[in-house]
């Protein structure tokens, strides 16, 4: 628990989970805060929050706002401005903690392995904490880009190092996308292996005659030539109207709930999107007390599931998923989550639903509760 603050390290390279803990501990000690220092503290979260939207947009460097005008940024510069005082007071009083918690010497961590949500990269560029992302396979040893700490794209995985080419293509027709366009990732440099060992056939579906290596992976290029991954190419879930859903967005919304521990979608060749959801307990109990609700919430792994499906609890599930997915970017009808189950056991690598990166294994979770998916639809 205290090892970064003990050891101060300068560097440190993790996977996304890692990053994801450090935030729930902070969010978890922030929780334990009295009502009135908890609102001071969400005041000041609140305002960083526009404050760095507006910085980025300043400097050109948001996805969800690409190449603004002069008087976008000129407007958004003053609104940094005007946020920064207050910005300013929130970093003594509130961020400087979160960086002696981590050893207050970081110059820069770097995330690879995996998405890091969008809102774990917002909390750690508010706390002043430099965080870069890498991205890469083993078949590209194992780095193809990263992000520029001087030019640093939240959001995106960063550019191509030297001698690497990226490119974006459609599935289907296999013919390159415009930058802003979504399509499968190609890689190609000398980085990228020569083929798998004694195994021609995976070779030659991985690798074209060019040298162009594929992924998996779904992404865009944007026009500062930044890869933004979206997904994976068989994670994509296909609804029964022919809607395509990148599940990974979805679920790093939702999961910014404090109810809200572990979630996958589900819902191939169904009419609306399902979830699998683990809940924070602990979060829970503390809103029945706060509700003053006559409920009994059971234990992490317990078979008795007492008052956990009881209609307030459920309802409140409902509400902030609906909320947190129509105030993401990017939101269409077809992102709403219709159907979900709250499960009482964590996926871990112990109980084999998590890969060594702390990745969901999908299949894998699909499988285990086959029956509890089909029985919400």
């Amino acid at each position: 628990k205290n090892d970064l603050k003990t050891i101060k390290p300068h560097f440190m390279v993790g996977v996304p989970r890692l990053w994801e803990s450090i935030y729930d501990g902070v969010q978890k000690q922030f929780r334990e805060q009295p009502a009135s220092k908890q609102r001071l503290i969400n005041f000041f979260f609140k305002i960083s929050t526009q404050y760095i939207i507006a910085r980025r947009i300043a400097r050109n460097l948001s996805l969800d706002h690409p190449n603004p005008s002069g008087s976008q940024r000129f407007w958004a510069s003053l609104k940094a401005k005007l946020f920064f005082p207050l910005h300013k007071l929130g970093d003594k009083i509130v961020y400087q903690k979160i960086r002696d918690a981590v050893g207050n010497h970081v110059k820069y961590f770097v995330s690879g392995g995996g998405s890091l949500a969008r809102h774990i990269d917002a909390f750690y560029e508010i706390a002043q904490i430099p965080i870069i992302v890498g991205y890469g396979l083993t078949e590209t040893a194992p780095i193809a880009t990263v992000r520029n700490l001087k030019r640093n794209l939240r959001g995106a995985s960063g550019q191509p190092l030297p001698q690497t080419e990226i490119r974006i293509v459609d599935s289907n027709s296999w013919q390159t996308l415009p930058n802003g366009e979504q399509g499968l990732v190609l890689i190609r440099g000398p980085q990228v292996m020569q083929g798998y060992y004694k195994n021609p056939d995976a070779t030659q579906k991985a690798i074209d005659a060019e040298g162009w290596f594929n992924s998996g992976d779904l992404g865009m290029l944007t026009h500062g030539n930044n890869l933004v991954l979206t997904g994976r190419a068989k994670d994509t879930i296909v609804l029964s109207n022919g809607e395509n859903v990148e599940p990974q967005p979805i679920e790093d919304v939702c999961v910014q709930s404090p109810y809200v521990n572990q979630m996958m979608l589900v819902g191939q060749d169904k009419r609306v999107l399902g979830a699998l959801i683990v809940p924070d307990l602990d979060a829970l109990k503390r809103w029945v007390v706060s509700e003053n609700l006559n409920l009994e919430i059971p234990e992490e792994g317990a078979t008795d599931r007492k008052d956990i499906d009881d209609p307030k609890v459920i309802q409140l599930f409902r509400s902030e998923l609906q909320e947190r997915i129509k105030n993401r970017p990017g939101y269409c009808r077809s992102n709403q989550i219709g159907v979900f189950r709250l499960i009482l056991e964590p996926f871990s690598m112990d109980n084999g639903l998590l890969t060594q990166t702390l990745k969901m294994r999908r299949p894998v979770i699909t499988e285990r509760y086959q029956e509890l998916i089909e029985g919400m639809f």
